[in-house]
């Protein structure tokens, strides 16, 4: 039985990772920060109470944290990983503005601890870093792994330093060690601070009363967005292959903020203009303002390939929001998953335990 560790696994990308794991039959070990109160709403279904499966579970969470060194390296070294997905990071753009320091300490130096304690165990584990493609910047699009980096944010520098401490660590000790230089992902797990899970949910409590307005930031900014549960897939897939490589996943579209709140606000009949307003405090020192993924290699050595395209995503999170406030969806996004996704990822998982 493969044993595999993920860091971050209480994130959107984490929790759709331990699903997609313990369905190919691995032993998944996560780490999590120890606080008073429980952080753990999108995998509390997942959880196997070892007491009462007397040594058949397969799901165990480890306390830790990516400022201490010491808490790193006892995880690695108690569980002894096949493979490890780090996906833990300080990983909101604008807040990284206002925190530059511990961005950096966590985004950029936890990935330095994480792999010198790899490498201290000697075991040969595959490393998957969770990168992004806000390296790019203010590159021209399309962007590619060929692409230079043209960081605009503490956040991307804090990404950029991993990135190379990652290709240092393969290069320098023959380790497998892969960036997956993500762009823009989502879904119905996604925090709600990020500006799609935010117009989504907003489009919800609006339906249903809540709410009135929707502050927002640059409705010109371009990303391409994809759906989550597929990124997971890719990252899977690169530690699988016979030579560690990085990869640029996404989709090869690209969206406007003002064209998601088109699809989302459309999608329930709403004129967004009727409620949506600018804060300028939302606007970034420095913009982004266009990533447009070249995703060709992961389709042609992967053979990764998206399956669900800008307007399924948008239709997939607005039906999970609107079931969370207790409203009656379209349901074009419950159609959309169960006719697309036959193995690990159901619809009815996408909300289970997730805050209303």
């Amino acid at each position: 039985m493969k044993k595999a560790l993920i860091t971050g696994i209480t994130g959107q990308d984490g929790s759709y990772l331990a699903e997609l794991l313990l369905s190919k039959g691995y032993e998944v070990h996560g780490i999590i920060r120890r606080a008073s109160t429980f952080n753990t709403k999108r995998i509390d279904h997942l959880y196997q109470d070892r007491h009462i499966l007397a040594g058949k579970a397969r799901f165990f969470l480890h306390h830790g944290d990516m400022s201490s060194t010491g808490s790193l390296g006892d995880v690695i070294y108690d569980t002894k990983p096949d493979e490890i997905y780090h996906l833990a990071a300080q990983s909101h753009v604008r807040v990284s503005f206002d925190m530059p320091d511990y961005t950096g300490d966590v985004t950029g130096l936890g990935t330095t601890r994480m792999l010198e304690a790899v490498r201290r165990l000697g075991k040969g584990t595959r490393f998957y870093q969770a990168s992004t493609s806000e390296l790019f910047g203010s590159a021209k699009p399309p962007q590619s792994e060929m692409t230079p980096f043209q960081p605009q944010s503490p956040y991307a520098a804090a990404k950029l330093y991993a990135y190379w401490m990652v290709n240092m660590y393969r290069e320098g000790y023959g380790m497998y060690t892969v960036n997956g230089i993500l762009f823009n992902h989502e879904s119905p797990r996604r925090g709600e601070t990020f500006v799609t899970r935010k117009i989504t949910r907003a489009v919800a409590a609006i339906l249903a009363g809540k709410q009135d307005k929707l502050f927002l930031g640059n409705l010109d900014s371009k990303r391409d967005w994809g759906y989550a549960p597929e990124y997971v897939e890719a990252m899977w897939m690169m530690l699988q292959s016979d030579e560690p490589e990085d990869y640029a996943i996404g989709t090869g579209e690209s969206r406007s903020i003002r064209e998601f709140l088109d699809e989302a606000f459309g999608y329930v009949d709403l004129d967004w203009k009727r409620y949506v307003e600018i804060d300028p405090r939302y606007f970034r020192p420095t913009e982004v303002d266009y990533l447009l993924c070249d995703p060709t290699k992961a389709n042609t050595k992967l053979g990764w390939k998206p399956k669900v395209q800008f307007k399924e995503l948008v239709r997939i999170m607005i039906d999970a929001d609107m079931e969370l406030m207790g409203l009656t969806p379209p349901g074009e996004g419950r159609k959309i998953v169960e006719e697309k996704f036959d193995g690990w990822h159901h619809w009815d998982e996408q909300t289970i335990s997730m805050e209303k």
